[in-house]
């Protein structure tokens, strides 16, 4: 299971890395007009960019650490019934992410007029690349659970063969510490089995590498971005944005129950990568154009990919595996709770898009 943190990790750093080679050499030769940066004032953009980078920090963290406080406030325990309605609420917004926010700003960059016709219009490249990415998420869904439980029978198997070989020497201190070491380094938390849990943990990390895409280009957006009028309902619309998104976020993580360690890693690193983008636009206003062909169709390219990951990932991998979980099936007021909480946060998120 560390092995399998560790490659998740070190996946969406490299493509965070990508992310920050391609953007910043984003600046073109498109003869669009600029309209987005007029209006400028270079003091005052930069003091909205700086309170957003605070602002949008501070969402993000308070979101994904509410459902980690399950320790602390038992309706946020992931065994309680009402986790089913917090997390309903959380996957509608991250449906709502996919749907309006994501999967729309990549039409519009890969069916710009600033782009070659042959071959962005006559082809639907974001349609394509959101499938394609959807396919791919659930490839490695299925590929990575099948692989950790196979590996976790293996050595199952063999601690029970060594702890039975030992059994037939007699020397019963040493079986039983075998046995031990055998099945400890991956026992259930909290009466989870191995296959459950080994699925959490990879859905969190998945979800978050979907999110990564994301957030960093609409950081990379406002922190580019020359109009004050178009930074200030940003400011405020995208610290939303990042607050319902870290619930969704941090409800997986929690339901995943990482070691304290690996939680916060993936709580910091979800909350820092739109302030980060920001500051990467901010670096290279100068010359970032997001009208330009290569701009264009970088961040169209990535929002199709998260679009297709987010939207996977909430309606396999949240929604139906818990509306159908026979706990909820059961319960006439958890199905009605969840489907309320589930179309509120896909409302809120919605909304959102009316300013980001």
């Amino acid at each position: 299971m560390i092995n399998l943190q560790v490659c998740s990790f070190n996946y969406i750093l490299n493509l965070l890395f990508i992310l920050i080679i391609f953007l910043p050499t984003t600046y073109g030769d498109c003869t669009c007009d600029d309209a987005g940066n007029t209006n400028s004032n270079n003091s005052t953009t930069l003091k909205y960019k700086l309170g957003s980078i605070a602002s949008i920090l501070v969402a993000g963290a308070a979101g994904v650490c509410i459902p980690l406080l399950g320790k602390k406030f038992q309706a946020l325990r992931p065994e309680k019934d009402s986790f089913f309605i917090i997390k309903a609420f959380a996957a509608g917004v991250i449906l709502a992410t996919g749907f309006i926010h994501v999967l729309p700003d990549a039409f519009t960059n890969l069916t710009s007029p600033c782009l070659n016709n042959n071959p962005w219009g006559i082809f639907p490249f974001t349609g394509f690349f959101a499938m394609v990415s959807s396919i791919g998420t659930l490839m490695v869904d299925a590929y990575a659970t099948s692989y950790y439980n196979r590996l976790h029978f293996n050595k199952q198997v063999f601690g029970n063969e060594e702890a039975n070989n030992e059994h037939a020497d007699h020397i019963h201190v040493h079986t039983h510490a075998t046995h031990g070491h055998a099945h400890g380094s991956a026992t259930p938390s909290e009466g989870m089995n191995l296959p459950e849990l080994t699925r959490h943990r990879i859905i969190a990390q998945v979800l978050e590498l979907g999110i990564v895409f994301h957030s960093v280009i609409i950081g990379v957006d406002l922190g580019a971005s020359k109009n004050v009028a178009t930074i200030r309902p940003l400011l405020v619309a995208l610290s939303f944005h990042q607050f319902f998104e870290g619930m969704g976020l941090g409800g997986c993580i929690a339901q995943a129950k990482f070691k304290s360690r690996s939680t916060a890693i993936m709580s910091i690193f979800f909350s820092l990568t739109t302030p980060v983008g920001i500051a990467i636009g901010i670096g290279v206003s100068s010359t970032y154009k997001d009208n330009s062909p290569t701009a264009l169709i970088v961040e169209g390219t990535f929002n199709a990919l998260a679009a297709g990951i987010l939207i996977y990932m909430a309606l396999v991998d949240l929604l139906a595996e818990d509306f159908m979980n026979p706990r909820v099936q059961k319960n006439v007021k958890i199905q009605l709770g969840t489907n309320v909480s589930l179309l509120l946060g896909a409302g809120c998120m919605s909304v959102l898009a009316k300013w980001a």
